[in-house]
């Protein structure tokens, strides 16, 4: 881990083992080690990031996203979920130390689409072996490319979940493809798709299934609904009220369906992606506390760039029947019993309890920041500790790393932390008060 800049002792040349050079900003000589050369460091004394020079005394000139607290560090991939960087005048916590002598979480960045790469985003400098995991991973973003295009995000968080065992809020406006993604996961991976519209009228037998009266045995016999399936698109979720929304608590939990005191399990995979619109408020419903806590991640999906909605419009412009293309164009590369396996063999990627006490210090973090009127749960810990498990088998390694948990950090957390009434009326937002909470907290060596 590379250290923070030191001021030198003496004017004289730097030894050949370190690199001294002067701050673009205040002058002043600093001093770090010869292998920290073409990274990141931050001065002490003015706060300026900078890129080390490869030789002595030629100070860079083009600052940097910042690594926090004065340490230099090498530059990072964006990540592959939506993460949204601290903003500098209005996101700062109570009393954040001016500077630190540990190492600190990598810098967290808004998501930069136009030059995104997916492997790239995903690997964060930790390469792996080409392991099946890897390379069903690999095929599966491949197969999905095909039809649809862009959203990195949103099928990494999906993908993730999907082999963790999680469901996936997603809040975007409407018509960014998203019964598409669920139907092209659906073909890709041999698994069922199923949709429910939420409207203010839906009822929760609507979702569930109820019994009813057969004539021919004179007896009741139970109909299932629309949530007996293995992928499942909640459209608008908010449309409906909270009587409707407490029947997927147990389903998302437990994944089976109680009807007149007989349950009923739903077949596994079993992946629920749930939508809302952050633009209308009109006619809806906030979801309750303890049904947002059921989601794994929280996924912000927002607009193509420019050149990936112009291959939207080559691509689904030919007036072709989309399910004669998914028949024709897609392969089915694995199924239910595969994704089950492997779910439970990502169970056995080893977490340091270096990285577990890094990941329980963020959580319980949370509950202590001065702008969170209410903090993450334990459950927001087990989601980080299997999304990382499952990120590090995605790269090939049967190892985590504090990377993996920095990659889903923000779209862990940001639906299950509460601001405080000062904190709305000041204009916080959740994502960038993460940010700040996850670089005051020591990144373990491991």
């Amino acid at each position: 881990m590379s250290t923070t800049p030191s001021e030198p002792e003496s004017p004289t040349p730097a030894a050949s083992d370190t690199i001294e050079f002067g701050c673009s900003a205040c002058g002043r000589m600093l001093k770090v080690p010869q292998q920290a050369a073409g990274r990141q460091a931050k001065c002490p004394q003015c706060a300026t990031v900078q890129i080390v020079p490869t030789t002595d005394n030629s100070a860079a000139t083009s600052p940097q996203s910042m690594d926090s607290y004065g340490t230099a560090a090498p530059p990072v991939a964006t990540t592959n979920v939506p993460i949204a960087s601290a903003s500098p005048a209005t996101s700062q916590p109570a009393a954040p130390p001016a500077a630190s002598p540990f190492p600190v979480a990598a810098p967290i960045r808004p998501t930069e689409s136009a030059a995104f790469s997916l492997r790239e985003s995903l690997s964060g400098g930790h390469e792996g072996r080409e392991t099946p995991t890897k390379q069903l991973f690999d095929n599966v973003t491949e197969e999905i490319a095909k039809i649809y295009v862009g959203q990195d995000e949103l099928v990494l968080g999906a993908l993730v979940a999907l082999f963790s065992s999680g469901h996936v809020l997603i809040e975007s406006v409407p018509g960014l493809g998203k019964t598409l993604f669920v139907r092209t996961l659906g073909k890709v991976l041999g698994c069922q798709f199923g949709r429910i519209q939420f409207t203010a009228d839906l009822m929760p037998s609507d979702i569930t299934g109820a019994p009813i009266f057969d004539m021919k045995n004179q007896d009741f016999r139970f109909r299932p609904g629309p949530v007996f399936t293995q992928f499942l698109l909640a459209d608008e979720i908010n449309r409906s009220p909270a009587k409707t929304h407490a029947a997927l608590l147990e389903i998302m939990q437990e994944y089976r369906v109680t009807i007149d005191g007989e349950a009923h399990t739903i077949e596994r995979p079993f992946l629920v992606l749930a939508t809302q619109n952050p633009i209308e408020s009109e006619g809806t419903y906030n979801l309750p506390e303890a049904q947002l806590d059921r989601f794994m991640f929280k996924l912000l999906a927002d607009y193509p760039v420019e050149q990936e909605e112009a291959e939207i419009l080559r691509m689904h412009s030919q007036q072709i029947d989309i399910n004669k293309r998914l028949d024709e164009e897609l392969q089915t590369i694995t199924s239910p019993a595969e994704i089950m396996r492997i779910t439970e063999e990502n169970g056995k990627v080893r977490v340091d309890d270096k990285l577990v006490d890094y990941i329980n210090k963020i959580v319980r973090l949370t509950r202590q920041w001065p702008q969170f009127h209410m903090g993450a749960s334990p459950r927001a810990g087990l989601a980080l500790m299997q999304g990382a498990r499952t990120l590090a088998a995605f790269n090939g390694r049967d190892y985590s790393v504090p990377d993996d948990v920095v990659q889903i950090v923000i779209p862990a957390l940001r639906h299950r932390v509460i601001l405080t009434a000062e904190a709305e009326v000041e204009g916080h937002e959740v994502d960038s008060l993460l940010a700040d909470l996850v670089r005051s907290v020591e990144v373990p060596r491991i």
